[in-house]
């Protein structure tokens, strides 16, 4: 699975390169941090409005949409979807109970 997040990866990137008018990716890159934050609460929205309904391929569709506009979002921070990845891998074990503890510590 990760190979094909690394290759979404990898088109992202290469879209940050490309004009606004060529492709939907450099279209959101153009408008910046505020519009890639838009449709990622438009996508989260539609993803519970889809639980709500429980309709099981909606929801896989609505999901697959907000980790799509995600990726976006890391790309454009100069992030990319490892350091995700090795998080999750950090707190893999870890009761979320204990994380949420640590989580805490770290912050003040």
């Amino acid at each position: 699975m990760s190979d094909l997040l690394q290759q979404l990866a990898q088109v992202l990137e290469e879209r940050k390169q490309a004009a606004p008018d060529s492709s939907y990716v450099a279209k959101l890159y153009d408008k910046g941090l505020d519009g890639i934050l838009k449709k990622i609460g438009e996508e989260a929205t539609e993803t519970v409005m889809a639980a709500k309904d429980g309709d099981a391929e909606k929801i896989v569709y609505e999901i697959a949409d907000l980790w799509f506009h995600t990726l976006v979002l890391l790309a454009h921070q100069g992030l990319g979807p490892d350091l995700v990845l090795q998080e999750l891998q950090r707190r893999f074990g870890l009761s979320g109970l204990e994380e949420k503890a640590q989580r805490g510590k770290s912050v003040s």
